[in-house]
Formats: structure tokens, C-alpha cells, sequence
């Protein structure tokens, strides 16, 4: 499992999503996680699905990435909607057994929060295979400049976030290694009861935090090496360029919007 997320990572490409501004594809997925919850028929759905797919399509990234993404959280996407599917009262009942309540409604709204759960992860992985770490970084560090004003740092903010997402799939490279290592040594993961499998994790994590922290010891080393002092007079290599291309998706997702208001009900 752990080598098969692909959170965080980039895919070098030259498809019309990778030649974006990274702060076009930014606000899009933002844009998008708001305006899902517009939807709240079959018809917005079908929309959301053609338009993601749409995108997909574009960026010209094998599906099989962007199921990937999807496999680590399905555990949690189905305990969700069992969750909606349970607890939510509706006129057409189908089932009632105490506090549980099985409805029509229930099971609609449960079949809507998966495909909410799933385009969303969709869309941020396309965020995430279609831009360099610091073109994000860039991205995140221009919508936050207007918080400089107040003194927020800004540039250490989009730093810290660029580095964490960038840490996520070589955390989880160690984490797959360590747990090599410790099957090679009889430890069993995901073997007998909640607590025998939870005492298996400790000699994982173990080791985890100590790569973690050497990791970062040895990353501020080389930022220190390299005369890093921060956002203050630094220039930067390459400059964001918003062309037609970008005005365009940004139409695009504002008739995404009007079209899923048009057909909520």
C-alpha cells in the first residue's frame, strides 16, 4: 500500500494542465472543494464527474495514479457513508432496527458523499502530479502575500507547507523499508487482534521518528549551506507567467459554478 500513494508526488509532463500556472491549478482545486457542496442531485454529479474526468484526461496522466490516490482513504470514504447510510432519517424507510435507520434518502446521501470523498481526492491529485514542489510553493507564497502586510511570515508558510507536502511520499518510501525490514524479521503486520496489531506499530514508529528527524537535520543543514536567510531580497528563478490558457479554466470553473447552482435542488 505504501508504495502506491502518490500524494505529493510530481510527474514531470508537458500536457495542458502541466503547462498551467501553478496559481491557476491552486485556486481551481480550492474552487472545486467549494463548489462540490453545491451539488445535491444526480444530474450536478454527472456534471462534477465529466468535468473531472475532463481533467484528467487533459493532463495525460495514466488513471491508474489517480486511483492509487484513492486506495489509501477508502477505508475511511466507506466508514463515512456506512456512518450516512446508518444515521440519516428519510420518509421512505427501507430498514429500522433500534437507532438504526435505513433510508432511501440515507443511502442517496451516502452514495453522494463517496463520489464528494473521490472527486475531490481526484482533483488534488491532479494539483499534485502536475506541479514542481516549489512552483506550489511560489503559488502558495502569491495568494498569501496579502497577509505580509500584518506581518505574517508568508514565505516560511508556503515553505513549511511545500516541504511537508513534499515529505509526504518519502516518509512513506522509509516507512515501506522499515516495515520490510521488520517482516524479515518475523513481525507480522495486520496479523491477530486490535491490540497485538497495534504493539506490532511500535517498532515502526520508532525508527520513523528518528529518520524524520534526520531528515530535517539534514535538510536545514543544506539550506544553511546554501545561505538560506529567509523570504527577505530573495528573487527567484523562475517567474509565474498567467497566460490565456489560465483565464480560460478560471471561466471555465466559474460556468462549473453557475451550471451546479442552475441545477441544485
Amino acid at each position: 500500500m505504501m508504495d502506491k500513494l502518490i500524494f505529493g508526488r510530481y510527474i514531470p509532463g508537458d500536457s495542458l494542465i502541466h503547462r498551467l500556472d501553478p496559481r491557476t491549478k491552486l485556486l481551481g482545486a480550492i474552487w472545486f472543494i467549494i463548489i462540490i457542496f453545491l451539488a445535491n442531485n444526480w444530474l450536478s454529479y454527472v456534471v462534477l464527474i465529466a468535468f473531472v474526468l475532463t481533467a484528467v484526461k487533459l493532463s495525460e496522466i495514466n488513471p491508474k495514479f489517480f486511483i492509487n490516490g484513492v486506495k489509501p482513504l477508502i477505508w475511511l470514504i466507506l466508514f463515512t457513508v456506512i456512518l450516512q447510510i446508518l444515521f440519516t432519517s428519510g420518509q421512505t424507510i427501507w430498514f429500522r432496527f433500534g437507532p438504526v435507520v435505513i433510508s432511501q434518502e440515507g443511502v442517496l446521501n451516502g452514495v453522494f458523499i463517496f463520489f464528494r470523498f473521490v472527486l475531490i481526492i481526484f482533483m488534488s491529485t491532479i494539483l499534485t502530479l502536475t506541479t514542481m514542489p516549489l512552483s506550489l510553493t511560489d503559488a502558495i507564497e502569491f495568494l498569501l502575500r496579502p497577509f505580509a502586510a500584518i506581518k505574517v511570515p508568508v514565505h516560511e508558510i508556503a515553505l513549511m507547507l511545500s516541504i511537508a507536502l513534499r515529505f509526504v511520499p518519502t516518509l512513506m518510501d522509509e516507512t515501506e523499508k522499515i516495515m520490510n525490514a521488520q517482516r524479515a524479521r518475523g513481525i507480522d503486520f495486520g496479523e491477530g487482534n486490535i491490540y497485538e496489531q497495534m504493539k506490532s506499530i511500535v517498532p515502526l514508529l520508532i525508527p520513523l521518528f528518528v529518520s524524520s528527524f534526520n531528515r530535517a537535520e539534514e535538510l536545514a543543514t543544506a539550506m544553511e549551506a546554501r545561505g538560506y536567510k529567509g523570504g527577505e531580497g530573495r528573487t527567484k528563478f523562475r517567474k509565474l507567467s498567467w497566460e490565456g490558457r489560465d483565464t480560460t479554466v478560471m471561466i471555465a470553473f466559474a460556468v462549473l459554478s453557475g451550471v451546479l447552482f442552475v441545477l441544485r435542488t
